[in-house]
């Protein structure tokens, strides 16, 4: 009896630290990967609202950044104002930046649980109305 105990121990013991391996081993996902992620999730769940471009800019290329442009947009909802951008360097292709002005008016994907997580633009959705 006592050995079939310690054979249960040292089979349990071994899919634990197979297990561990398996988790530690995972590499961790890549900011670009998360955005991506990010994205898909809101364009499935998010709800539209109305909202508008207030600028289009490009940052410059620092030490600790790559160039990026960003689309910065306002929405409102519940009456509360948001105010956010979204770096559309990789999907620039999919949109014509030199269409979008101040006060184009365009249609916003956000998170009800949290409304400052939106989108503006993504790989299957376009909210900009040109």
């Amino acid at each position: 009896m006592d050995s079939l105990r310690l054979y249960g121990l040292v089979a349990a013991g071994g899919v634990a630290v197979l297990g561990a391996y398996a988790l530690l081993r995972r590499k961790p996902k890549t900011a670009d990967q998360l955005e991506r992620e990010r994205r898909a999730w809101l364009e499935g769940t998010g709800r539209i609202t109305d909202g508008t471009v207030i600028d289009v800019q490009e940052l410059a290329v620092t030490s600790t950044y790559h160039a990026a442009i960003m689309l910065i947009y306002k929405y409102d909802v519940a009456g509360v104002t948001y105010e956010c951008s979204q770096d559309v360097t990789y999907l620039r292709h999919w949109i014509n930046l030199h269409s979008c002005r101040l006060g184009l008016h365009t249609s916003v994907k956000y998170d009800p649980q949290n409304p400052g997580n939106s989108l503006v633009v993504s790989e299957n959705w376009m909210g900009l109305r040109q």
